[in-house]
């Protein structure tokens, strides 16, 4: 049973708080032998410290063992009465995360334990999250990423140049697509591409949503694993049209909602004749080659992602991918690209392998074995 630790002089309200069977109370009259009570800290539920003690400083104590309390995420409460707007204000902005009259029940100060603790969760990820230092390309790979993307865009000029001149031969519109995509550490940047497409295929996706692989995969998975459901197995849940369902049956639906985070186009109806050629030989791709000049991506890494597609990958699971650098090509165009049977989830998966083995002698034996994954075997 976990320990609820006391530090004040009300003995009354130690007994009352001794009686309350969820947690082991420990009352220390003063703080002296409060290090020692810590221990490894580990089954300590919360600590409550009553700053009517004379001479007790609560807030004091927090900020002495701070970095304890927090590692072993042990919410900590004041008693105190006739506080101020201000002063209640300032002792929550340092980290305590209680503040309790001295009338309060001690049924109450247990029951609240569970819900402190999971906000003091929350607190700390949303922090740690924040302190997490900025990816940086280091400096053999940028170097080598400046020299690379230099060269290959001064051979590759003449043709973005012809190319250039056969998409405006054959329709109207700016020569270069430029669209916000997401990189490294979630940052934003503006992505450079030949235009392949016709003016308004952005407009149109949403009327060609039905034909994407990745989601079409994804819901004749689910229906091929769908068993009956069970009405009586779990809660029964109301969805938002007020129908009933068991809990079973609400997770089908959200897996097919979310199913599709990656969009995947068999012969897209929005692709001009020459950015049909241009995608074949990805010399649509070749403008990004200012991107990497720019520092926006590396030559290798994982594909920079439409802002549609990046909100859908914040979870644990594939969230590791953005904590390596974006880039032209990388680990999953070199395994399954053009090959016809790669799902979402082995090209979530690839990602966040390459994330894990960056690495400058990696990124040229993946760019050696680029070369024939160039010339694409499906139109997609």
């Amino acid at each position: 049973m976990k320990r609820l630790i006391y530090i004040g002089e009300d003995q009354d309200f130690a007994s009352k708080l001794s009686e309350v069977r969820t947690y082991d109370t420990l009352h220390l009259p003063n703080v002296i032998g409060f290090y020692e009570a810590l221990g490894d800290a580990s089954d300590i539920a919360m600590v409550l410290a009553d700053i009517k003690l004379r001479g007790l400083d609560g807030p004091g104590i927090y900020e002495k063992y701070k970095e304890e309390l927090n590692h072993y995420e042990i919410p900590f409460g004041i008693m105190a009465d006739k506080l101020d707007h201000d002063k209640k204000q300032a002792l929550l902005k340092r980290g305590i995360l209680e503040l309790y009259d001295s009338d309060v029940v001690p049924e109450k100060v247990a029951e609240r334990i569970p819900f402190l603790s999971s906000m003091l969760q929350s607190r700390l990820r949303i922090k740690l999250s924040s302190d997490i230092p900025e990816y940086k390309i280091p400096l053999n790979k940028r170097i080598f990423d400046i020299i690379v993307a230099g060269t290959a865009l001064v051979v590759a000029s003449p043709v973005i140049i012809l190319s250039a001149l056969a998409l405006r031969l054959e329709s109207r519109g700016p020569l270069f697509y430029i669209s916000k995509r997401v990189g490294t550490g979630y940052k934003v940047f503006d992505f450079y591409k030949l235009r392949t497409m016709y003016l308004d295929a952005d407009q149109r996706m949403k009327d060609i949503k039905h034909l994407n692989q990745y989601a079409q995969e994804a819901q004749k998975k689910i229906a091929e694993d769908r068993k009956p459901v069970n009405a009586n197995a779990g809660p029964t849940l109301i969805y938002k049209n007020g129908e009933t369902m068991s809990e079973e049956e609400y997770l089908r639906i959200k897996k097919v909602q979310q199913a599709g985070t990656f969009v995947k186009i068999k012969n897209d109806p929005r692709i001009t004749r020459v950015g049909l050629f241009l995608r074949n030989t990805s010399i649509d791709e070749l403008p990004q080659l200012i991107n990497v000049l720019k520092g926006d991506m590396s030559i290798v890494g994982n594909r920079p992602l439409p802002l549609y597609e990046a909100e859908q990958l914040t979870s644990d699971d594939w969230g590791e991918r953005f904590l390596a650098p974006a880039g032209i090509t990388g680990l999953w165009q070199v395994m399954k690209r053009g090959k016809g049977e790669m799902s979402e989830e082995e090209r979530k998966s690839l990602d966040n392998i390459y994330a894990r083995k960056v690495s400058l002698w990696n990124d040229i034996r993946l760019i050696l074995k680029t070369i024939p994954a160039l010339l694409q075997k499906e139109n997609v």
